[in-house]
C-alpha cells in the first residue's frame, strides 16, 4: 500500500522508489475486512473497483455483526450508516430514546437502511440522490489481503518502483546523526536512501531494533494477545457483513470472501489454553476447513513515536491493536496519508515529525477506546475474562465518553478519530447501554408527530431495501466476480 500510493502520489518528483521484499518472509495475513475509507484510498490510486475486486475474490461490506456481546443471544449491527434522519439539528436516535421510554418496541436497527440491507443479503452502491435512503450509507470490502498485496505490487511496479526480493540482515546508520543510512540484504547488497517506511511487521526492524523508539503496552486494556486463523470453505449465500462472536475468553470473526470465507479466534492467553481456543474455533466453524489453523502472538499497543529520525514505521511496524472492528487496514492507510500530508524534504523539519507523531498516536488512541467499549459495555459475567473486564479502570477518554453517553445520550465530539458518532450509538444500543434520559429538544415534536415520523422512516427504508439487489447478483452485475464458488449461488 505504501508503495503504491507513494508512486501514485509523488509522480513526477525526482523521487526514486525501492520496495525491499522477501517472500520467504510469511505475512500476517487475518485482516481481510476492511472500512468505508478504504476506497477512497483506491479511488485516489485511480483503481478500477471491479478490476480490484476480480483480481482479491472481494465481496461487498455493510457493517459488521455483532453476536452475544452484550448479552448471550444478543446480535446487532454496526452499520456503515446513520439511524435515521436528523431533525432540527438533533440526531434521530435521541427521538428514538423518546420513543422508547413512551413504550415503542421498534429497534433502533429498523431506521438503517445498511443494517436491514445486510440482513437481507442485498447490496447496492449508494445513491447520488441525497434525498434518497439509498444514500445514507458506505460500504468496504471484504479481500484476500495477500491478494490485494500482489494487485498493489502490479500496480506499484507499472508506476517505477523497483522491487529488491531480500531480507534485511543489517542496518547502518550515520555516525554523527543516528539516521539509518543503507539496509544490508542477505545476498550482501546494500540499498542506501534518504528515508526509510518500515512495513517489517511486529519485529519493526528499523523503528525498533535500530532506532529503539519504545513500545506503550496496551494489554492492560486489551489483553487478548493470541489469534489462531483458518480459512473454510464457501457456505452459501454471500452476506454483505463481517461477524464478530464474543467467546469466553475472546471472540471469533467470520469473514465471507467469493472463494472462501476467513476465519479466526482472538484470544487472552491469560483465561483460556491454546488447545481450548482451537477447539472452540473449530465447533463454532459452519464449513470444513481448507487448511490448518495458524497461530499468531501479539502485544496490543503503539510505538512511542512512529516517525524517529528518517524512519516512518507503517502497519504492524508502529503497532497492532485488534482486528475486531477491521481497523488494521485502514491504520496503515492513516500512516500513509499523513507522510503524504508532511512528506519531508531533506531537511526532515522536527516540527512536521511531531506533528505526524501527534496524529497518529491520536488515531490508535480513539480506536483502543473504541474497541475497549465492546468488552466493558456488557451484561456478561460468565467468564474469567468478562469478570476481568467489569472491573477494570478504563482510560479516562473513555470513561468521560460513558459517563456523557449515559446521562442523555451525548457523544463527545473529538477533532481526530476514526468512528463517528453513529458508530458509537450502534455499539452503546447494540449491547444494551441505553441513556437514562433523551436531549430534551426532542421534546418540540409531540409523541403522535413522532410515531408517524418513526412509521415513516421505516416504511421508506423497508421500500428502499425491496428495491436492493440480491448480494451475489450484484458481484456478478457489477463485474467483480472472479469465481464465487458459492453453494447454490
Amino acid at each position: 500500500m505504501a508503495a503504491a500510493a507513494l508512486a501514485a502520489k509523488l509522480a513526477g518528483l525526482p523521487i526514486a522508489i525501492t520496495l525491499v521484499e522477501s517472500d520467504e518472509i510469511g505475512t500476517v495475513g487475518v485482516g481481510e475486512a476492511t472500512l468505508p475509507h478504504i476506497r477512497a484510498f483506491n479511488l485516489a490510486l485511480g483503481i478500477d473497483e471491479a478490476e480490484m475486486m476480480r483480481a482479491t475474490e472481494a465481496t461487498y461490506k455493510l457493517g459488521i455483526e455483532f453476536c452475544d456481546w452484550g448479552r448471550r443471544g444478543d446480535r446487532y449491527i454496526h452499520p456503515f450508516g446513520d439511524f435515521g434522519p436528523t431533525t432540527n439539528d438533533v440526531p434521530f436516535y435521541q427521538y428514538w430514546l423518546k420513543l422508547r421510554q413512551s413504550g415503542d418496541r421498534s429497534r433502533i436497527d429498523e431506521y438503517s437502511y445498511p443494517v436491514i440491507a445486510a440482513e437481507q443479503g442485498r447490496f447496492r452502491r449508494p445513491s447520488g440522490d441525497l434525498d434518497a435512503v439509498e444514500s445514507t450509507f458506505g460500504y468496504a470490502y471484504q479481500f484476500d489481503a495477500g491478494l490485494y498485496a500482489k494487485f498493489l505490487r502490479s500496480f506499484a511496479e507499472k508506476r517505477g518502483v523497483s522491487r529488491t526480493e531480500g531480507r534485511v540482515v543489517r542496518v547502518v546508520q550515520d555516525g554523527e546523526t543516528g539516521f539509518v543510512r543503507d539496509v544490508v540484504l542477505t545476498n550482501g547488497t546494500t540499498i542506501s536512501a534518504d528515508l526509510f517506511i518500515d512495513c517489517s511487521g511486529f519485529r519493526g526492524l528499523l523503528i525498533e531494533t535500530a532506532l529503539q523508539s519504545g513500545y506503550d503496552d496496551w494489554s492492560a486494556w486489551l489483553p487478548c494477545n493470541r489469534a489462531i486463523a483458518v480459512p473454510t470453505q464457501s457456505n452459501g449465500a454471500l452476506r454483505p457483513f463481517t461477524r464478530a462472536t464474543a467467546r469466553t475468553a475472546g471472540w471469533q470473526w467470520r469473514i465471507p470472501l467469493q472463494h472462501r470465507v476467513g476465519n479466526g479466534h482472538v484470544y487472552c492467553s491469560s483465561f483460556i489454553s491454546d488447545d481450548e481456543a482451537h477447539d472452540q474455533l473449530v465447533a463454532g466453524l459452519d464449513a470444513p476447513m481448507q487448511a490448518e489453523p495458524r497461530r499468531l502472538s501479539f502485544t496490543t499497543g503503539r510505538r512511542r513515536e512512529f516517525w524517529k529520525k528518517n524512519v516512518v514505521a507503517i502497519g504492524l511496524a508502529g503497532g497492532f491493536l485488534e482486528p475486531l472492528e477491521s481497523t488494521s487496514i485502514n491504520l496503515i492507510q492513516d500512516g500513509i496519508t499523513e507522510l503524504l500530508a508532511v512528506f519531508p524534504d531533506k531537511g526532515f523539519g522536527a516540527r512536521d515529525i511531531a506533528e505526524y507523531n501527534r496524529r497518529i498516536g491520536l488515531h490508535y488512541e480513539r480506536i483502543r477506546d473504541f474497541l475497549l467499549l465492546h468488552y466493558v459495555a456488557t451484561q456478561r459475567d460468565d467468564s474469567e475474562m468478562w469478570r476481568h473486564f467489569r472491573n477494570l479502570r478504563l482510560p479516562d477518554s473513555l470513561s468521560e465518553r460513558i459517563d456523557a453517553w449515559r446521562t442523555r445520550g451525548h457523544l463527545i465530539q473529538y477533532e481526530f478519530g476514526l468512528f463517528l458518532s453513529p458508530s458509537w450509538v450502534a455499539v452503546f444500543l447494540g449491547q444494551n447501554l441505553v441513556p437514562d434520559r433523551h436531549d430534551p429538544r426532542v421534546e418540540s415534536m409531540s409523541i403522535d408527530a413522532l410515531t408517524a415520523r418513526a412509521s415513516d422512516v421505516r416504511a421508506k427504508v423497508d421500500a428502499a431495501v425491496r428495491r436492493t439487489p440480491e448480494h451475489t447478483a450484484f458481484i456478478r452485475e457489477s463485474g467483480g466476480a472472479a469465481r464465487l464458488a458459492v453453494a447454490g449461488a
